[in-house]
């Protein structure tokens, strides 16, 4: 039997704080050197703040994957599916080179697992194949 697959995140990532500063700092150089409306900067300005909430917040997320189980959570939101019930795992690259993760259940139904929660798709293949369970790819696709 192998070892228990455990991934963590938190939301707090240097990464998007610098992403956050460099584009707080494209913008006030607009409107100082470039003349740009106020309601432009703020607006612009305002598609960061989901991430500037998720570095005040910094909520934990992640997923395990044990002998019998794979469970997941984000923030409030956790579910648990028995491996028993899982006939795939569908692995979605994006057109922004994302990978999102949906299980497939023997009966038809899809259990789409939160972004933040989904650990590097190479791993999650990786321990899904030491448990029998099969994953599929697919790229680029627009509608599923």
């Amino acid at each position: 039997m192998s070892a228990p697959f455990v991934y963590r995140r938190r939301g707090r990532n240097r990464r998007t704080a610098l992403i956050v500063i460099a584009v707080w700092t494209a913008l006030i150089l607009g409107w100082l050197f470039l003349e740009m409306s106020r309601w432009i900067v703020l607006g612009l300005g305002a598609f960061t703040l989901p991430a500037l909430w998720d570095h005040y917040a910094n909520p934990l997320s992640g997923m395990a994957i044990g002998a019998h189980k794979i469970a997941w959570f984000s923030g409030r939101r956790d579910a648990e599916v028995a491996l028993e019930q899982v006939d795939h795992l569908r692995l979605d690259t994006r057109l922004d080179f994302s990978v999102r993760a949906t299980i497939v259940l023997k009966d038809g139904r899809k259990l789409r697992i939160p972004f933040e929660a989904t650990p590097p798709h190479l791993s999650l293949e990786t321990a899904l194949a030491e448990r029998g369970i099969p994953t599929r790819r697919f790229h680029f696709q627009l509608f599923q």
